[in-house]
């Protein structure tokens, strides 16, 4: 959008010229979440959407009952062929339950489609024997 002034950008957003972003309640332009998630932020952690902060709270609900333990947030498992890194997954959630590692990924069902996901999903269970708990 360089090169245009905020008041041309402001006007052609209210005719509808404009897709992709908004105005803030503070008079600026920003560009919109390509998912429509709103951020959100608990416990001075800031979460990419309401359901995984949400969620983030149940699990903290079930850590304080004993069902589970040792809960982590952004948990980064590395793709490596050949001892180089390909790719890296980030798990939204980590935590044992039963004895078992139980790894959770909050995601839309617009996001379960997108193909990045969907071959991360794979190399997880490949790789690490992991399935994603998807939820």
């Amino acid at each position: 959008m360089s090169g245009w002034s905020e008041k041309q950008i402001n006007e052609l957003l209210k005719a509808g010229k404009i897709r992709g972003y908004k105005i803030t309640a503070a008079g600026k332009v920003k560009k919109k979440s390509k998912y429509g998630n709103k951020k959100v932020v608990v416990d001075g952690i800031q979460f990419d959407s309401k359901k995984e902060a949400n969620r983030y709270f149940e699990l903290k609900v079930l850590k304080m009952k004993g069902e589970i333990t040792n809960l982590q947030l952004q948990v980064e498992y590395k793709f490596e062929v050949g001892g180089k890194k390909i790719a890296s997954y980030f798990a939204d959630f980590v935590y044992n339950k039963d004895g078992k590692t139980v790894v959770e990924d909050v995601k839309s069902s617009a996001t379960r489609k997108i193909a990045t996901y969907r071959i991360k999903n794979k190399l997880m269970k490949a790789m690490y024997d992991i399935e994603i708990k998807e939820v």
